[in-house]
């Protein structure tokens, strides 16, 4: 049996294996934000497959934090009732959960399409409306992430992930990009990563210092004059030094690194967050998953072994198969049947259920 299968711990949290579900939006919440029964009938499937850790797909903050419709919310005592509904339907089947919350700043479908004016970090040409946040709305929306992570301690998840990559609000203070402030939020990059700091301490502080406190990080951009690995990495001491408990390696500002990257049975492996978290490993000692393109257990198990990561994060294979690990489990260890192929986010940005759209079909 490969490591990777057998029990481990993400600090606080007992796994039955190595795999995560890497927070993906499923497109399934009420108009307000809420879960839905469709959403609970996911979640049930992912426990079901085995998988050692789930991450929701990503839940606002704030209303002017929403990213996309179809969204959940975790910005008021409202949602925790919906919310005990996926925590429960994880449990049952034996699978502990975490909730990734955000606020997505200036990239902002939702409020573009109601004609609303977004909340960024600094004045950028060319983007839909926005305007620059004061120094008091930067301070309330750290604020509503302590509340949105009592909340997530409140609804009985085992941990909370910060949406700090793909260009969200971490991504834009993090990024000389997008954070041309010449405040103490912004300018060099020890101001430019205060943000991130302090949503750690402050999430840490009001969740309880037992509570498990992760990051899903964008390391550095995929655009030039973006944020570098050395500045990300700097980004992630100064996270862990505040209590961060754990982090996930992802990208940051632009087109993800995986973007046009189509796998199939004879295509080597493209790891393309690796190197990326082999370096954070090495600078920080917190448990760390890596996510992106990996697609055999071999591969996984690899990964472990050499010490690049702790944790390997799987998104689109869940998708075509939610008992893929389960699979793996049973003995049949063949790579995952996904191919990279984005139909079913292409599908889901057109307003239909997350599935998968491969014409291929599984063995």
């Amino acid at each position: 049996m490969f490591g990777v299968l057998e029990p481990a711990t993400l600090h606080r949290v007992p796994l039955g294996n190595r795999f995560i579900r890497s927070a993906t939006w499923d497109g399934l919440a009420d108009e307000r934000g809420g879960v839905t029964d469709s959403a609970v009938r996911l979640y049930e499937g992912l426990a079901r497959g085995g998988v050692g850790l789930i991450v929701t797909g990503y839940a606002f903050v704030s209303k002017h934090g929403q990213a996309v419709h179809g969204q959940y919310g975790i910005d008021s005592d409202e949602m925790i009732p919906g919310m005990k509904r996926l925590v429960r339907a994880a449990h049952e089947q034996g699978a502990p959960i975490a909730a990734q919350i955000v606020h997505c700043g200036i990239s902002s479908t939702y409020l573009a399409r109601k004609g609303e004016v977004a909340l960024a970090p600094a004045p950028l040409e060319g983007r839909q409306p926005h305007r620059a946040m004061t120094e008091e709305e930067i301070e309330g929306i750290l604020d509503d992430f302590a509340a949105a992570a009592v909340r997530v301690r409140e609804a009985g998840f085992d941990a909370v992930q910060l949406h700090g990559a793909h260009g969200y609000l971490f991504s834009q203070f993090l990024s000389p990009l997008t954070n041309r402030r010449d405040d103490r939020w912004g300018g060099s990059a020890e101001n430019r990563r205060r943000f991130h700091a302090e949503a750690v301490r402050r999430v840490k502080t009001a969740a309880g210092r037992e509570f498990t406190v992760m990051m899903k990080f964008g390391v550095m951009d995929e655009q030039e004059g973006g944020a570098t690995l050395a500045e990300g990495i700097e980004a992630l001491r100064a996270m862990v030094a505040a209590g961060l408990d754990a982090v996930e390696i992802s990208g940051g500002i632009g087109n993800p690194r995986g973007a046009g990257l189509k796998f199939d049975d004879d295509t080597t492996e493209i790891t393309y967050y690796r190197e990326r978290a082999a370096a954070a490993k090495r600078a920080v000692d917190v448990p760390l998953a890596v996510v992106g393109g990996i697609r055999a257990i071999e591969t996984a198990e690899e990964i472990v072994r050499a010490g690049d990561a702790d944790f390997i994060s799987l998104s689109r294979p869940l998708i075509r198969e939610p008992g893929l690990v389960r699979r793996w489990q049973n003995g049949d260890q063949r790579r995952a049947t996904c191919i990279s192929c984005y139909k079913c986010l292409s599908s889901l940005n057109r307003g239909n259920p997350l599935e998968c759209q491969q014409e291929r079909r599984l063995d």
